[in-house]
């Protein structure tokens, strides 16, 4: 009896996430609006917040200087303290790509209290490029490379149907067989939070961005108060997409396979840090969030499989909610160009993703919470 219960609520769970979640799990890529002559002359300052990111910076600046946008364009790197020569590879680049010019290096100042290194990195970029005069900021990190359209395209959506933010979650690197099992379902359960057509919708509140890739209007970002108002927030682009609609701004997000990421996450233990770093801040530190964070997983991926074990119709509860699970998860992985095979992983998965939010919040409650690149930007208040 217990067993035929826990198998409606599963089996009603994914019903509901695939027929009533917004269509999250289609992940469908928009039309690129690639048409020069749709795309009006504005001018852009791109800022890309850089610590030790001497391995893919070059690259990074490349693509970024090799933007077939025709417009006012100029380039701010952020040297955020690095210590590997990140600032010389940009430089170097810029060189080779001959629009040397179009690059400006900005050497952070050391960072101020209540600032996260990434905000502070993008505001003392900020600082600068306001002297080009942008009417639209393009924020992107060190270890994305960009195809030439893709700055006309965010530019021409923002533009035809007046967003004042626009975004690409970035198709991040799938190589190894611990990013392949893993970052699909990043991507995945990130859309499940933050369903885009809600995202795009006035009369939802749900916001969210993918930092990789985030275009704003220069204004709207003064409105708001500038980069200031979110200077200790861990999950940023959340937060700043947050504002603008707060503040009556319209957002867009959308996936793309033509900004990339160049970040490598080799083993386990490498996507593990990535996600415990803010999966316990995503859950406001609280405890009562977590527990109900953890059992919920459980129900939704884990408890269709383990009732297979179960006879008559617990049993097929279960099969009926995994294969809906399944069949959800299947349009992340075309855009991965993964074997659906991995979709039969996503309830192990799932148990992954569970021991690293918990390992979120142990860092948190042990002072070491958003440890990045020798930094730690999320602490409980008894160790601040």
């Amino acid at each position: 009896m217990i067993a035929d219960c826990i198998g409606v609520v599963c089996l009603a769970v994914w019903i509901y996430l695939v027929f009533a979640r917004g269509g999250f799990w289609q992940m469908k890529t928009p039309e690129m609006l690639v048409n020069p002559a749709n795309v009006p002359t504005r001018r852009i300052a791109v800022i890309v917040p850089a610590r030790n990111e001497a391995s893919t910076v070059g690259d990074t600046v490349e693509s970024l200087l090799g933007q077939g946008y025709s417009g006012p364009m100029q380039t701010f790197l952020v040297d955020d303290h690095s210590s590997d020569g990140t600032a010389e590879k940009a430089t170097q680049a810029a060189a080779l790509t001959q629009r040397g010019e179009q690059l400006t290096v900005v050497a952070a100042r050391p960072l101020q209290p209540g600032w996260t290194g990434k905000l502070w990195a993008l505001s003392e970029g900020l600082a600068v490029a306001k002297q080009f005069a942008p009417d639209y900021f393009w924020f992107t990190d060190a270890d994305v490379i960009h195809e030439p359209d893709v700055l006309q395209n965010l530019l021409a959506r923002a533009e035809t149907a007046s967003f004042d933010l626009v975004s690409f979650m970035v198709k991040l690197r799938s190589s190894s067989f611990a990013e392949c099992m893993l970052i699909p379902a990043f991507v995945f359960f990130f859309f499940k939070l933050y369903p885009p057509h809600w995202i795009a919708s006035p009369q939802k509140h749900t916001a969210a961005a993918a930092g990789g890739c985030i275009l704003i209007r220069a204004a709207t970002l003064a409105r708001i108060g500038g980069i200031a108002t979110i200077s200790g927030q861990l999950i940023d682009d959340c937060a700043l997409a947050r504002e603008v609609k707060r503040n009556g701004g319209r957002i867009w997000l959308g996936v793309t396979e033509r900004s990339k990421s160049l970040r490598a996450y080799q083993n386990f233990r490498e996507v593990g840090r990535m996600i415990a770093r803010t999966a316990f801040t995503q859950l406001h530190h609280s405890a009562l969030l977590l527990a109900g964070a953890l059992m919920g997983m459980l129900i939704t991926y884990v408890a269709p499989v383990a009732l297979l074990a179960h006879a008559n119709s617990a049993r097929w509860l279960g099969l009926c909610a995994w294969s809906l699970m399944v069949v959800a998860y299947l349009p992340t992985l075309r855009l991965y160009r993964l074997s659906p095979f991995w979709a039969l992983l996503l309830p192990l998965t799932a148990l992954f993703y569970i021991g690293a939010t918990v390992a979120s919040a142990l860092q948190y409650w042990r002072g070491r919470g958003g440890a990045w690149k020798g930094r730690l930007q999320d602490v409980a208040r008894t160790q601040e």
